[in-house]
């Protein structure tokens, strides 16, 4: 590997960069552009949440600092204050959504095979909304209360490798159950959601679509017990039902039977119970599957702690959903990095090396491990000397 690259430019060689351009090429996003394309736009924002910037002026005054070594890492452009700001106000944010997307399927193809803590042949995800919170006067779109504005993102998550395969960014106004219309349900997967998202009429779309669901049930649930199975109780199990629901609405929004198991969580000292349609998996597997939700919130915790998604540097709709989904790519690309390079330290200790070192003219695998690459320089010493007396 060259040690005369920096380890930005090292690190854009995992962007493909082809199918980069025919997203922008989709949505014209160079159309009459002359001096800063597209691209020079991902990079500053990739820049911006690898390094940790605060606002528009701090990637700037960063970049232009580094100016002798940016057009090596792939800066093509000038970089201005203005110039960034107006294309994160106007440039389409849709071919950054569908560049992710892009990485996301490359990720999943690499993680496949990832043991996500549950033995299961099924593809498994997890449905979850986080919440930013915004400034009423600065993002009036977004309003969220009569005081308060913000955005959700509603994300399905892969349980292998923690990848997110589905997001969308809306007002906080929209409730999180709205976000199931839009989903494409994959027959034979396994949807594991909180009891936010409990819509027996959309929950039904699953069944029929003989795809599988594992919810957290509300305590006001009316229903009656069908039958049941013994449980191990020094297991956690406290009961494993069959049910039918016995609510005047519910009942004719669902009107098949589902499964209810009981659990008591030692740990935490509370009862917890589950719906799912799935009647073959153990009730203790069930359990299990539904602890694996937990990754999506350490998803939306890592990319609230080490990514650059809580302050804004635009105040618009599109500059909220190009930084996000930046972010998003930022994310997914360490993770192909770090299954390419087989790294043993976790996302949030790469981004941490990289925060520091992406001007360093070193080979990124030296970078990111403690392996030491030096050149070796062979001499010939056959080679006679032509001053030899």
């Amino acid at each position: 590997m060259n040690t005369e690259r920096t380890v930005f430019s090292q690190l854009m060689d995992f962007i493909p960069k082809h199918q980069f351009n025919q997203c922008v090429r989709r949505y014209r996003g160079n159309y009459r552009i002359r001096k800063f394309s597209c691209f020079d736009q991902f990079l500053c924002m990739a820049f911006a949440q690898l390094t940790f910037r605060e606002s528009l002026r701090d990637i700037v005054t960063c970049l232009r600092a580094m100016t002798p070594k940016l057009y090596h890492a792939g800066f093509r452009g000038h970089i201005s204050k203005s110039t960034l700001a107006d294309a994160n106000e106007k440039r389409p944010w849709q071919m950054y959504a569908d560049f992710a997307q892009i990485l996301i399927a490359n990720a999943r193809k690499l993680y496949a095979d990832e043991n996500f803590g549950v033995e299961l042949d099924n593809t498994a995800y997890a449905l979850d909304t986080t919440t930013i919170d915004l400034c009423l006067s600065l993002f009036p779109w977004a309003q969220f209360r009569k005081h308060k504005s913000a955005v959700k993102v509603h994300t399905l998550m892969d349980l292998k490798g923690s990848i997110p395969c589905f997001i969308r960014i809306t007002g906080g106004f929209v409730h999180e159950v709205n976000i199931l219309d839009e989903l494409i349900i994959e027959p034979g997967a396994f949807y594991v959601m909180d009891r936010g998202f409990t819509d027996f009429a959309r929950l039904l779309t699953f069944t029929e679509s003989m795809a599988w669901f594992v919810i957290r049930a509300k305590s006001n649930l009316d229903y009656t017990r069908i039958s049941y199975r013994p449980v191990d109780k020094t297991t956690g199990l406290r009961s494993d039902q069959t049910i039918s629901l016995k609510g005047p609405l519910t009942s004719r929004y669902y009107p098949v039977p589902l499964r209810r198991i009981s659990y008591y969580d030692v740990d935490k000292q509370r009862k917890l119970i589950f719906l799912t349609n799935n009647f073959t998996l153990d009730a203790l597997t069930i359990t299990k599957l539904y602890k694996c939700r937990w990754q999506i919130e350490l998803f939306f915790k890592w990319l609230k702690q080490h990514l650059h998604i809580k302050a804004f540097f635009g105040t618009s709709d599109n500059a909220v959903k190009t930084q996000i989904w930046t972010a998003v790519s930022v994310y997914v690309l360490i993770a192909i990095i770090k299954k390419e390079l087989q790294l043993q330290q976790s996302l949030a200790e790469i981004l941490q090396i990289l925060s520091i070192t992406l001007f360093e003219k070193v080979p990124l695998q030296q970078a990111l491990t403690e392996i030491l690459m030096q050149n070796k320089i062979n001499q010939n010493y056959n080679q006679l000397s032509l001053f030899n007396l």
